[in-house]
């Protein structure tokens, strides 16, 4: 059966892409929903418009212009007004007489799709080589890296979210004995807690309802020779840590629904953000794997207790990005002063992320106070030391407030349920002010 043409809209007005159609008159003639994501306008607001309307006060660096001119499809990375990094496909549509009738347009979230692309499992972990740091806290992490990174024992890597745990990994596999054998990540916050087991460790063909008639080899089997990450450790569930803690001992498993054992040979490093220790004594984590994964245990101190390495990573990233965006800025020292200051919640991948925007959006070669978020002009505390901009009204001040609170809150928990209980909110409203305040900025 066809889908019908009212169907047809519903499914398109509520991808999540964003999809847009122009006329051959520079008209856009449709917007879908995703719309206010990118630019918080309705599409029925922008409906009708004409491009040159539009252009600088919600995007610019269009491809529209080139697919006119060129008849022919153009990609271009982008910056909405909201501060989302997107990707524009534009592509012509022609008529029977081979003359332009449409441009239609496909739009990507940038930093979203390489979390879906990044947040679950790879077969390797894709970043850079190199580790930068100055501080003597990040000294000390590489310098025992370095003792251990070529033996079989256990590594857990704890710290807060942002502060470089998969870069880590990355440098014990890229600069080991492993290096020519797999890296096999799995994050297990984002996999559903029923798939964990098989995606560890495998099934035979129809274990269960729904499995491939073929079986599938798990990732355990997978890193066999190499380094199984295992990251956000604190989320496996209770159940499951009980056979993970007999393969670490034996390096054996059983795949769900067979009955011969497998023997692997791989070196196994877990990384959590949160306190392993206290979820022990919570009941919350096994104590026995707990003790078997941190036979060695590196801890990674937020960023805004390495002020060293802030500037460091300034530096690298505004170089970093001149190159991929074919920029030339510099920054100047009043802006390095904040950034120095911040707490960065967010740790290395919040200060990156700025640091992007900031040498996307800058309209000078120095980047300037005026080029950073507001978020960054924090507040001390929330009695007082409060640092009130010219012009800032009342519901500025509230609003700065909240995001303090907000941000402290989430940084504890990285979970809305916990943030609303805290706070003494709803679950919903919690996680809308994290949306506003974290998730839509980073």
């Amino acid at each position: 059966m066809l889908i019908s043409n009212e169907d047809f809209k519903e499914v398109i007005d509520n991808l999540h892409d964003e999809i847009m159609i122009y006329d051959n008159n520079y008209k856009l003639v449709y917007l879908n929903k995703a719309s206010v994501r990118h630019y918080g306008i309705e599409p029925e607001d922008l409906i009708g418009k004409k491009f040159s309307d539009l252009d600088e006060t919600f995007w610019g660096n269009s491809t529209l212009p080139e697919v006119y001119e060129y008849e022919k499809t153009v990609a271009k990375r982008q910056v909405t007004n909201k501060g989302i990094d997107i990707v524009t496909i534009s592509s012509p549509v022609f008529n029977e007489n081979s003359e332009l009738k449409y441009v239609g347009q496909n739009v990507n979230d940038i930093y979203l799709l390489d979390e879906f692309q990044n947040q679950c499992f790879n077969s390797e972990i894709d970043k850079d080589d190199q580790f930068i740091y100055k501080s003597s806290d990040m000294e000390k992490i590489i310098s025992t890296l370095n003792k251990i990174k070529n033996i079989k024992s256990t590594c857990l890597i704890l710290g807060e979210t942002g502060t470089g745990k998969s870069y880590l990994v990355n440098y014990i596999h890229k600069t080991s004995i492993f290096k020519d054998k797999p890296l096999v990540s799995l994050n297990c916050a984002c996999m559903n807690q029923s798939l964990i087991e098989s995606e560890l460790f495998g099934y035979e063909g129809g274990a269960f309802t729904g499995a491939s008639n073929k079986g599938k080899m798990g990732l355990v089997e997978a890193a066999d020779g190499g380094v199984l990450f295992l990251d956000e450790i604190s989320e496996m569930p209770l159940e499951l840590q009980a056979k993970l803690l007999q393969f670490i001992q034996n390096q054996e498993f059983i795949p769900i629904g067979g009955n011969k054992k497998k023997k692997v040979d791989v070196k196994i490093v877990a990384a959590s953000n949160r306190s392993l220790s206290t979820m022990v004594e919570q009941n919350a984590f096994r104590r026995d794997l707990y003790f078997r994964l941190n036979t060695f245990e590196l801890i990674l101190s937020p960023l805004r207790e390495r002020k060293e390495d802030i500037r460091v990573y300034i530096d690298y990233f505004i170089d970093k990005f001149n190159n991929k965006y074919f920029r030339k800025c510099s920054i100047s020292q009043d802006a390095v002063n904040i950034l120095i200051n911040y707490s960065w919640p967010g740790n290395i991948r919040e200060l990156e992320h700025v640091l992007e925007k900031a040498v996307v959006l800058s309209k000078h070669k120095k980047i300037s106070i005026g080029d950073l978020p507001k978020r960054l002009f924090e507040i001390k505390n929330i009695a007082g030391n409060i640092n009130i901009e010219n012009g800032d009204t009342l519901k500025d001040i509230m609003e700065s407030v909240e995001e303090k609170v907000i941000r402290e809150s989430y940084t504890k928990h990285q979970n809305s349920v916990k943030v609303a209980k805290e706070l003494g909110i709803s679950q919903p409203k919690a996680y809308r002010l994290i949306k506003k305040y974290i998730l839509s900025r980073i």
